[in-house]
């Protein structure tokens, strides 16, 4: 049925009959406007005292006929993308304009955020007769040293009406080609996601959730987390405002900057930092057919990808179901269907109501099945204090190098890699000291800015493993240059924690990567950092550590603070495996 939307409040009834003969028309595919519609199309705006707009077709078909005020229109929902890269939408915009005036900013915005093959605006005469022809098309993006530069479209030299020559066809296949050309090699990308990052500092939280990270140091955190997660990095956009904007984060303008860039860079993922509140999140996602997600559903991704215990894995997806929640919102009219029927009369539920039912009912069923989990994990720790045996645990930033140096410690093959959160299940190894003495060595899940309740309740076993440690061993990223402030988060995390009064011992690592004066100035009688006793040394290097576990076993036995362990039995004489 072919129906005029928009502004259509106060038309008379042969207005709106004039309006829908417009889907009668046709248009040859070589033809941007012809000049029966553009006369006809101005004549009704002169008529309704509003922007008149259509949407045609390749073919040469009226799609959408809509209706604005004085100043500007708003187009009608038409659905997603059309598949393919480099590929546009296949409609052309050609709308009215009351004096003759240039393409406004939301023309250029929807051309880029639509992908709409061109868009063009006939100028009217006092008289209602067309004027002067303005139009645009979008072109390929120049990147200057990996950054897109310059606007992703082009403005026409405006013309008379009558006179125009523009071969829309031959323009828009040519486009498309150049597009091609200049899209990211499909071999490149595939199987991956393509995301540009929507960094914002908040100058009123600075110093505060932060913990003093710099904005640059939160953007190649960022990164980081996007390599490791396996997602290609296709820009950065950043902002600094006083407060959030309560409904998008950046603003509607700066929003619509995004999405242009977006666009240019061929994204199909939007990562924001800080978090989305759920409402932000909706509103964005309405917004673009672009997938929206937050710093924090970022690491829940690369959490799914690296658990592998049954525990983890159930961790895991328990704090994802406790994000997502809040979030699950009606994208389109198909999540509004009632699911009611024979043995369910009544109003029944909606989809989105029956989604949020069972995501309610699957957590219930997850915290019965972790706790399960947590009874056992409570059982081994009881027995391993019934042995009398000392637990240290390896505590510190993400990717610091707690599981490089619980290997060289133990001569384990724990998994440790050079990315972040390579270590999500807690694992734990016997550590040998002469005179029979014997310490129980925890590797933890490294800890990150802004750690998320969520995140932190979901990996309850390695914060037990931490309840019940003699000892912690922070561990630095010596060459780390935010190395302070990521001190400042995991002293800050541990305190949340209820850790604070734990002791500990400072581990600056990487010390080998420094130069000679940083490595001395450190190494000076073992110097304090934040008035804990602080160690360098290199994890990969068994030698360096030798000063390392001499304060260890001084701290754990020779001050007197432990009793001399029991003897192990037979069975514990073999090396412990993930505790």
């Amino acid at each position: 049925m072919n129906t005029v939307t928009g502004n259509t409040t106060g038309l008379k009834a042969s207005q709106l009959h004039a309006l829908e003969r417009v889907y009668r028309r046709r248009v040859r595919p070589d033809e941007l406007v012809s000049g029966e519609l553009g006369t006809y199309l101005c004549g009704l705006s002169r008529e309704v005292d509003r922007q008149v707009g259509v949407l045609i077709s390749r073919r040469g078909e009226i799609e959408h006929v809509f209706v604005g005020d004085a100043s500007r229109l708003t187009l009608p929902e038409i659905g997603r993308l059309r598949a393919g890269r480099g590929r546009f939408r296949g409609l052309r915009l050609v709308h009215t304009h009351l004096r003759n005036e240039p393409l406004t900013r939301d023309d250029l915005v929807d051309l880029a955020l639509l992908r709409l093959d061109m868009v063009a605006a006939i100028g009217m005469q006092p008289d209602g007769r067309p004027a002067d022809l303005h139009v645009a098309h979008l072109l390929p993006t120049t990147t200057v040293a990996g950054q897109a530069k310059g606007q992703p479209w082009r403005l026409l030299p405006s013309e008379p009406f009558h006179r125009s020559q523009i071969d829309a066809g031959a323009l828009v296949t040519a486009l498309e080609e150049e597009f091609e050309r200049a899209a990211p090699s499909a071999v490149a990308t595939e199987g991956r996601d393509r995301a540009l990052l929507v960094v914002v500092d908040i100058r009123r939280r600075k110093g505060a959730a932060g913990g003093g990270i710099g904005q640059e140091a939160h953007v190649e955190e960022l990164r980081e987390l996007c390599r490791t997660a396996g997602v290609r990095v296709m820009g950065v956009v950043e902002q600094r405002r006083p407060e959030a904007d309560a409904k998008t984060l950046v603003g509607r303008g700066k929003l619509e900057d995004v999405l242009i860039r977006a666009m240019q860079v061929d994204a199909n993922v939007l990562i924001f930092d800080p978090d989305l509140t759920p409402g932000q999140a909706h509103a964005i996602a309405d917004f673009t057919d672009l997938r929206v997600i937050d710093r924090t559903m970022l690491i829940l991704d690369i959490f799914a990808q690296r658990a592998k215990s049954r525990d983890g894995k159930l961790q895991v997806e328990l704090a994802q179901l406790r994000y997502r929640l809040p979030r699950l919102h009606e994208k389109n009219t198909m999540m509004s269907r009632l699911t009611g029927g024979i043995g369910g009369r009544g109003p029944g539920e909606t989809k989105l109501e029956e989604n949020r039912r069972r995501a309610r009912e699957r957590i219930t069923r997850l915290e019965r099945e972790i706790e399960h989990y947590g009874r056992q994990r409570q059982g081994r720790r009881a027995q391993r204090g019934a042995r009398g045996l000392p637990i240290v645990a390896i505590v510190g930033y993400t990717n610091a190098g707690k599981s490089t140096l619980l290997n060289t410690l133990t001569n384990s093959a724990v998994l440790a890699e050079d990315k972040l959160f390579a270590t999500l299940d807690p694992t734990t190894r016997r550590l040998r000291f002469p005179r029979e003495r014997e310490i129980i060595i925890a590797d933890t899940v490294g800890f990150i800015r802004d750690l998320p309740p969520d995140l932190a309740q979901a990996f309850r076993a390695t914060l037990e493993e931490l309840d019940e440690a003699d000892l912690l061993l922070h561990i630095v990223d010596a060459v780390d240059v935010d190395r302070e402030a990521r001190i400042d988060a995991v002293e800050r995390i541990l305190t949340e924690l209820g850790l604070a009064e734990t002791p500990r011992i400072m581990v600056m690592n990487k010390i080998d990567r420094l130069a000679p004066e940083e490595q001395a100035r450190i190494r000076q009688g073992d110097e304090q950092v934040g008035g804990l006793l602080t160690f360098a040394i290199s994890a990969r290097e068994r030698e360096t550590t030798k000063p390392l576990l001499d304060a260890i076993e001084t701290f754990l036995w020779q001050e007197g603070r432990l009793a001399r362990p029991a003897p192990l039995d037979a069975e514990a004489e073999t090396p412990s495996g993930s505790g």
